[in-house]
């Protein structure tokens, strides 16, 4: 077994002395030293320094995945992965807020006021409250706005507002130390608090020189932890992928393990000093990344025996609904395994828009940790909790003697499938255009973002010419025609793909088909090992994960771990559709958020080849973009151009909401590009890590674009910026000309 050493401070080892951590010595290995460790095994054993007298400990770490650099503790991230279970922690009081696991998940969200207009800035808080949030943050950076925070507070209490309210602080401990006489709660970025803004350098440190840099940020912090103390101000250690420092990232990559140590810095200053009032949150405007990072941070804290609570959110989510569903992929997953206290779903909206929203979320949290929802106990060891791998099920392949190509009824990115009904088929060229075929003289074809198979659970009679002729062309285009076993038996569609239940297989009932007909198979994902023991011996297509919606005590996202595991146990390479059903009369909110927490929670962990998402009573076209929406949301199928949007606070130097919605009508057409907007810059160039193109507020009135992380034009006059944008793209060649509107 491979060893590594490094100290015994070193996060996610054990450790006696809760000290600050990173003491440096001769014998102090650097993680990505110890990333390079040769190994054979999925263990590595660190023997740990410590300057105690009780010697050495000896922690275990595993490689993330196999053949992953990244090393994790190996250990839990949640109390349970087969049920819901909520993870105990102790109690942080916000002002009169508690925050924890013997309370309810709170919901908040921020002001888009200059912190400066008292007033309007009261105004905006109370309509917050009055919406039924728990908490507010506002931005707070400079003198002039810590100042206004004291007329702020004390104009809430005279109208009887007693919601606690939370300074939002960067690049300024004076500043949150001013306001820590009169805001309930400090939210630090341990990325700038007491380190410069990042310049995305890659910088080469000593020992000697990592902790001189550490001795500083307690120098510049410990005031601010002891003013919290004085007070009884509560704080949150709150780290944005985008604005880690260069040091971190120097050190650690620009990735959710450097995340997780720039957090861990502030917060072993507060526990030396006895402080424990304070919340974690790992933010991102990915994700996939997002939840990386608190799982990450989560197996951390469970060696350490730390259990301070979580604020989750996903960072520049956007608006309308690819903020929802980007919110719900990320904040759901977690709150699926139990984990989570407090939430914001940050949206390019009105603040108190964001409360709805927030507030299903939390229910759907609380609801899943009160039944305690999941399935039977089982091992889980196929499943990457810490670094994404995607499970890819193998697509169709042609076979000898088919009469039609069935290799487009999946999609190697992710499939769209969709549930049409008798009455569809009854006007063949609207069907076609609600299924996002492109028409030639009638004649659908498959386009970029067309949907790649349909259910029809009833099939048109023998007789009617019309609809049948409908369903060859969709055929012919290798779109796959999917409906039940009794439909085929009773009005055959040649080259239908039949539906079948584990019960019907092992029944034998499939028999009745031709020889050759292709098969899809529908699982609950709780059946026993003996059912789903029939998955071996026959030639599925796909494999349905299909879970009743309003099943009160199976977990759809612990049956469906559960099926995977099996599939991969027993080397089974079928793919697995997501399939919804969602009650009439659901609200389109409720939706999307089920949508993005029941199947983002799978794709996530790259669990899953594709959703079927079916609603009574719900638009086609919003189902069709609602999956295409949680695909891209996922990383996994591109189709659209994807926005990383700041949701504006009392930094942002514009309109927000209208120029996002400018940019938007003049660039939503390329898909494959990614363009962040953003009010400012306090959180660094790296939040728009994802992005091949920035729109900036630089200045009041002024707009600086980046190419990725540069900027390459600065103080371009708002009015021109949008342009600017655009001929930015063009540059680069990214830009295609939209598609005429029929």
């Amino acid at each position: 077994m491979a060893t590594g050493t490094v100290p015994a401070s070193f996060t996610g080892l054990k450790n006696k002395d809760h000290g600050l951590g990173f003491s440096k010595s001769m014998d102090f290995v650097k993680i990505c030293d110890l990333q390079r460790v040769k190994f054979s095994r999925t263990k590595v054993s660190v023997n740990v320094i410590t300057n105690s007298s009780s010697g050495s400990e000896i922690a275990e770490l595993q490689p993330a995945s196999d053949g992953s650099p990244l090393l994790v503790p190996r250990q839990k991230y949640c109390e349970s992965t087969h049920k819901t279970v909520r993870r105990k922690t102790r109690t942080v009081m916000v002002g009169n807020v508690a925050i924890g696991s013997e309370h309810p998940i709170r919901v908040q969200t921020m002001t888009t006021t200059d912190t400066k207009d008292v007033a309007g800035t009261v105004e905006q808080v109370m309509r917050i409250a009055d919406r039924g949030a728990d908490l507010v943050r506002i931005t707070v950076q400079g003198k002039r706005e810590a100042d206004a925070c004291f007329e702020i507070k004390n104009s809430l209490i005279q109208k009887n507002y007693t919601i606690p309210l939370v300074a939002d602080i960067h690049f300024a401990p004076p500043i949150a130390m001013r306001v820590a006489e009169c805001f309930d709660k400090i939210r630090v970025n341990p990325g700038n608090f007491a380190d410069r803004r990042a310049q995305f350098e890659q910088l080469e440190y000593t020992e000697d020189d990592y902790q001189k840099e550490l001795e500083h940020i307690e120098q510049v912090f410990v005031p601010l932890v002891e003013k919290c103390k004085k007070y009884g101000r509560a704080m949150r250690i709150g780290t944005n992928h985008g604005s880690l420092s260069d040091r971190i990232m120097s050190y650690y990559g620009d990735s959710p393990r450097g995340m997780v140590e720039s957090a861990f810095e502030f917060a072993r200053i507060c526990r030396k000093l006895d402080f424990h009032n304070f919340v974690f949150s790992m933010k991102a405007s990915n994700p996939v990344v997002m939840v990386q990072a608190y799982r990450l941070l989560l197996a951390e804290m469970y060696v350490q025996g730390w259990d301070y609570p979580l604020h989750l959110g996903v960072t520049e989510a956007g608006e309308g609904e690819d903020g929802r569903m980007k919110s719900a992929i990320g904040i759901g997953t977690l709150l699926q395994d139990g984990l989570g206290d407090t939430i914001r779903v940050s949206l390019t909206e009105a603040p108190e828009e964001e409360i709805d929203p927030c507030r299903r979320l939390a229910e759907l949290g609380m609801k899943a940790t009160n039944l305690q929802k999941g399935v039977a106990p089982f091992e889980e060891k196929h499943r990457r909790y810490f670094d994404f791998q995607r499970r890819t099920g193998q697509l169709p392949v042609q076979k000898e003697g088919e009469e039609v190509d069935y290799r487009g009824v999946l999609h190697r990115d992710g499939s769209v499938l969709m549930s049409v009904s008798l009455d569809q088929l009854k006007a063949p060229e609207l069907l076609y255009k609600s299924l996002a075929a492109k028409l030639v003289v009638g004649m659908p074809f498959k386009d970029l973002a067309t949907v790649d198979s349909i259910l029809l659970r009833e099939l048109p009679p023998l007789d009617d010419k019309d609809a049948r002729l409908a369903l060859k062309r969709l055929i012919d285009i290798s779109m796959g025609i999917i409906t039940p076993l009794s439909e085929q038996l009773t009005k055959p569609l040649p080259n239908a793909i039949v539906l079948v239940t584990l019960e019907e297989l092992s029944n034998g009932a499939h028999k009745l088909l031709p020889e050759g007909t292709r098969l899809v198979v529908s699982a609950r994902g709780d059946e026993s090992t003996e059912e789903l023991e029939i998955l071996k011996s026959i030639d599925a297509m796909m494999v349905l994960h299909d879970l009743p919606y309003t099943e009160e005590k199976v977990g759809r996202v612990q049956a469906a771990r559960r099926l995977f595991e099996y599939l991969s146990e027993n080397d089974l390479n079928l793919p697995v559709i997501h399939h919804i059903e969602f009650p009439k009369g659901i609200h389109r909110d409720d939706l999307v958020i089920g949508a993005g927490t029941n199947v983002g929670a799978l794709l996530v962990d790259g669990l899953g080849d594709g959703l079927l998402l079916e609603a009574p009573d719900q638009d086609f076209d919003f189902l069709r973009n609602t999956s295409f929406n949680l695909l891209q949301g996922c990383r996994m199928r591109n189709t659209k151009t994807e926005y990383v949007s700041c949701p504006s606070c009392g930094r942002t130097l514009f309109d927000l909401q209208e120029i996002s919605a400018e940019i938007r009508e003049k660039t939503s057409h390329l898909p494959g590009v990614s363009i962040a907007i953003m009010g400012c810059i306090v959180n660094g160039p790296g939040e728009m890590a994802d992005a091949d193109f920035g729109y900036v507020g630089g200045a009041p009135g002024k707009i600086d674009l980046y190419v990725g992380k540069t900027v390459v034009k600065r103080a371009i006059a708002m009015e021109q910026a949008t342009d600017a944008l655009i001929q930015l793209i063009k540059d680069h060649g990214r830009w295609v000309e939209p598609a005429p509107v029929e």
